[in-house]
Parts: C-alpha cells; structure tokens; sequence
C-alpha cells in the first residue's frame, strides 16, 4: 500500500472519491440514496457512525442512511484528506467533512466529522467497504 496524494490517483479511484464527495453533499441536503450507492454490496460492509450506530452488512450499513439523510437538510459538505493510500484492490482515506447543515431541523451550522473510508476494488470499480466517523474532541494536550 503506497501513500499518494489527492492529485496523483489511479483513475479509477480518484472517480470513486469524486463520486463519494458528491454524494455526500446529497447526504447534507437529506439524499441518502447516492451515499449508499458507493458501498460494496457485501455482508462485510461496515459502519461505525459518528452519530452511533454501529452496523455490519450491505442492507443494515445503507439502511442506517436514511435515518442519517432524514436529519440534514440546507447544507454543503467538502473533504479534507490528510493521508491517501492506495495499494492491489484495497485503498483507505483519512480526513475530515467540513460543512454547514440544518440538523433536525435546526439553525444552519457547522460540522466537523473526523472520516476514515476503507474502500475495495471489486469488477474494476471502487467501493466503500467501512468508515469510521466521529466528532473531533478537543485536543486534550491543549488544556
């Protein structure tokens, strides 16, 4: 597995990142439905959300979408990688979403989600087989 960066990517896989980026920018105005299309479908998928849920298999990991789409509404999202690897038919990213969403229905606001993506290559195509998601704590060296 090699680190590159985002300028210097397969193909193949810079459109699977450009796929994701775009789907999650539905996902911040309620969308599930293109987020969800990105993942493998397989029964080892799986999602350690940022807002709890713990899932394990294609139908559970993309269902847990809806619930998630179902509370954003009005926002945009871009992602920040810190490290790209990239090596045979497997891949990771680590980053950060930044943005702005109504969450529940509530005021537009920022958000910070601290993302690491493992994607699988499978028929030529990427997919997203995990993420791990969570909201930054402070930096604990800094108090």
């Amino acid at each position: 597995m090699t680190t590159t960066s985002v300028t210097d990517l397969p193909p193949a896989f810079a459109r699977a990142l450009d796929r994701v980026a775009d789907a999650l920018n539905a996902m911040f105005v309620g969308d599930p439905r293109p987020y969800a299309a990105c993942w493998a479908p397989s029964d080892e998928a799986t999602l350690f959300g940022a807002w709890g849920p713990v899932e394990k298999g294609h139908g559970p990991v993309t269902t847990t979408f809806d619930w998630v789409g179902s509370r954003f509404s009005g926002g945009t999202v871009s992602t920040d990688y810190e490290v790209v690897g990239v090596g045979g038919d497997l891949a990771y990213t680590v980053g950060f979403e930044r943005g702005r969403c109504r969450v529940d229905g509530g005021e537009l606001a920022p958000m910070t989600i601290r993302v690491t993506h493992v994607y699988q290559r499978l028929n030529d195509e990427w997919w997203i087989v995990h993420r791990h998601a969570d909201f930054p704590p402070p930096d604990q060296r800094l108090s």
